[in-house]
């Protein structure tokens, strides 16, 4: 953390980097997939191949975040975060230029380390420049960031592609990244510097749990089932050397000193149940509308919209009663509303009315707000100040665990069920994930209580 005063420009300033940084990785993340098919057609090779292009750049921002988040606490916020957004502006270019498959997937692979960078140090960048007393102000910004770019993700891919070639997903980033950066360096408090070893057998055996665990829950989807089986208890055994590696060290990568605070364990318990419980239901919604609605892409496209906008309409309500309300209860109620609205959706006749659909969406979009800053609030501030980058790392490596986890189960149900049916089933699952949530969520109002004199 800096000790200089920050102005309100600066502050400013740092926060719209911040907001640029979430919404070009977050729409890198899905605007490749509705290119797939013209890659493919452009660079001479299968769909299947094509495939690779958006699952190294996820790959790449899972196994990165950690690492990232050690070199922060380490290296310094500014120096790790401004490396971040300037080399995903560089890949970006590059993606753009490729002119094979190969060339393609690395340059993604390259671009999705930037976004590490800035997935992964986000919310320890806002908590540096911004006083506690306003932190629930940013944190309602930063997920109205994500919203955003959930929202508007796909269709801007078809507004460009309806224009333009698929190399113009990633040279619009270009501009806009080169002014990002130049804004950073000039607005961001410098950040102190550390000595450190660089963990490089942690790494890699973060690589190998989160990089395998992701891969087995890939095959799973592809009904993979003996590849799962060995990719997945692969990714367990990585997982469990690394923590009896990181015992050992005495500035472990993975953070098992605020792991030890209840308070910020249990947040994090919070936050992969409800991301479980929003990769189901996004999943599965599309199944529902499409193959057992009958309903046209585009329509469904809209019809989901109502979530990510009502969830950039919750959050900053939720951020300002934050101050006044305990975190714990207003994200239970946000949960237990999302829950709600999952199994209002499940409950839903054969051929709804669309307004029928819209105000369910909206309550999973309401809960899904008033859980998530609160409880971001929370991760970021239950430990200390100069661990902000491993806390801001650990509310990533949450979310992709969650994202995951819900993934893994999407496919077994979907093997195990009809498509009618298994959309169902997931968003029945995702309801009670939801519910687990708001369960883990309450409990840290009694940790509160007991740790008040």
């Amino acid at each position: 953390m800096t000790s200089q005063p920050v102005s309100d420009t600066q502050r400013r300033l740092v926060m719209l980097c911040a907001v640029l940084g979430i919404v070009l990785g977050g729409l890198d993340g899905a605007i490749a997939n509705i290119a797939l098919p013209t890659i493919a057609h452009d660079l001479h090779c299968s769909e299947a191949q094509t495939v690779w292009v958006v699952n190294v750049y996820h790959l790449a921002v899972a196994v990165s975040l950690l690492p990232v988040a050690a070199l922060a606490d380490s290296l310094g916020l500014k120096r790790v975060y401004g490396f971040g957004i300037a080399l995903f502006t560089a890949a970006s270019l590059a993606c753009a230029l490729a002119g094979s498959l190969g060339a393609l997937i690395t340059a993604r692979v390259v671009q999705g380390l930037g976004t590490a960078c800035m997935a992964a140090l986000s919310g320890a960048l806002v908590r540096s420049v911004y006083p506690r007393a306003m932190l629930h102000q940013a944190f309602a910004i930063i997920a109205l960031a994500v919203a955003i770019s959930a929202a508007v993700g796909p269709t801007l891919a078809a507004m460009v592609l309806a224009v333009a070639p698929w190399p113009w997903l990633f040279l619009i980033n270009v501009p806009i990244g080169i002014m990002a950066v130049a804004l950073f360096l000039r607005a961001a408090p410098a950040s102190p510097r550390t000595p450190f070893s660089f963990d490089w057998v942690g790494t890699l055996l973060n690589i190998g749990a989160l990089g395998l665990g992701i891969l087995g829950v890939d095959a799973l989807g592809q009904k993979e089932t003996g590849l799962a089986t060995l990719e997945i208890g692969a990714g367990l055994l990585c997982a469990i050397t690394l923590y009896s590696q990181q015992k050992k060290l005495q500035t472990p990568m993975l953070p098992l000193d605020l792991l030890a605070i209840p308070l910020f364990s249990l947040s994090i318990l919070t936050s992969i149940c409800a991301y479980a419980a929003q990769i189901l239901a996004y999943v599965a919604l599309p199944f529902l509308f499409q193959t057992v609605m009958h309903l046209s892409a585009v329509t469904t496209g809209l019809l989901v919209t109502p979530w990510p906008v009502l969830v950039a309409i919750a959050a900053p309500f939720a951020g300002r009663l934050a101050t006044r309300h305990p975190a714990s209860v207003l994200s239970s109620m946000g949960l237990v509303l999302l829950a709600a609205g999952l199994a209002t959706l499940s409950l839903m006749p054969a051929q709804p009315a669309f307004w029928d659909i819209c105000w369910r969406m909206a309550l999973c979009g309401i809960g899904f707000g008033f859980y998530q800053t609160p409880n971001n609030l929370t991760v970021m501030t239950s430990g200390p100040a100069t661990r902000s980058g491993a806390a801001s790392g650990m509310m990533a490596v949450a979310r992709t665990l969650g994202w995951a986890l819900g993934s893994a189960l999407v496919a077994l149900i979907f093997g195990f069920s009809q498509s009618s049916s298994g959309a169902v089933h997931c968003l029945e699952l995702a309801a009670g994930f939801a519910l687990l949530g708001a369960a883990l969520s309450v409990s840290r109002r009694v940790i509160r209580r007991e740790e008040k004199p």
